[in-house]
């Protein structure tokens, strides 16, 4: 059974950073990886992904320069590493695998994911 297991999430102030992570049950090496996002009221959004090599996606435009996707295939694990934190970033963050062995900003291509982990920006 695939498990993602998404952590680092909390409460920081604007300007601040995190780094979340995403541990996997199963073997990645093979798959992308992608990170959404989820505030109150709204869609679930994607946010960016990596492509199995390690090459990564274009970001969604709202966190281009300020966040940074990475993954460790010999951990099964894949970061998000958020910087220069603005309120509007405030959501759960989920990762997500990729079915399919191209890119994908779409929520429907991506078969497995976490439960999500709880970040709050203040102002």
């Amino acid at each position: 059974q695939v498990q993602l297991v998404e952590s680092g999430g909390g409460l920081v102030q604007a300007g601040g950073s995190l780094r979340l992570s995403c541990v996997v049950s199963v073997r990645i090496d093979t798959y992308g990886m992608g990170w959404f996002r989820q505030a109150p009221g709204q869609e679930r959004e994607f946010v960016a992904a990596i492509l199995w090599n390690g090459d990564a996606l274009d970001y969604v435009d709202s966190v281009k320069g300020r966040f940074t996707i990475s993954r460790d295939n010999t951990k099964s694990t894949v970061y998000l590493q958020m910087s220069s934190l603005k309120p509007e970033d405030t959501a759960v963050y989920y990762c997500a695998r990729n079915k399919y062995p191209i890119p994908s900003t779409l929520t429907k291509d991506y078969d497995y994911w976490g439960q999500g982990t709880q970040v709050t920006v203040s102002s």
